[in-house]
């Protein structure tokens, strides 16, 4: 589970990263509306749905659930590709 903190934390990250270089100034909002105004504002792809899509995934990770098994490593290795997707400058920009 401290992984998947970890990830969602980096998401969010880059999530502000990509609205600061853009000057909008969504800072005051909430990561769920960030995104969905991300896959509101950009062109047609599977990407800011990936990413939204991981950000749910990696908050219920994040809470601990008495039947709820902690996400695999290759769910993890997932979330992980999509957030270093969308922060590799030539996506992102």
């Amino acid at each position: 589970r401290a992984a998947a903190l970890l990830i969602r934390q980096a998401l969010e990250e880059a999530v502000d990263a990509y609205w600061t270089a853009r000057q909008v100034p969504l800072d005051s909002v909430s990561t769920q509306t960030q995104l969905v105004c991300l896959r509101m504002m950009t062109p047609a792809g599977t990407l800011p749905a990936q990413l939204h899509e991981a950000w749910g995934a990696l908050s219920r990770a994040c809470h601990h659930h008495p039947y709820e098994l902690a996400p695999t490593a290759g769910e993890l290795a997932t979330w992980i590709e999509v957030v270093e997707e969308f922060g590799a400058p030539s996506k992102s920009s």
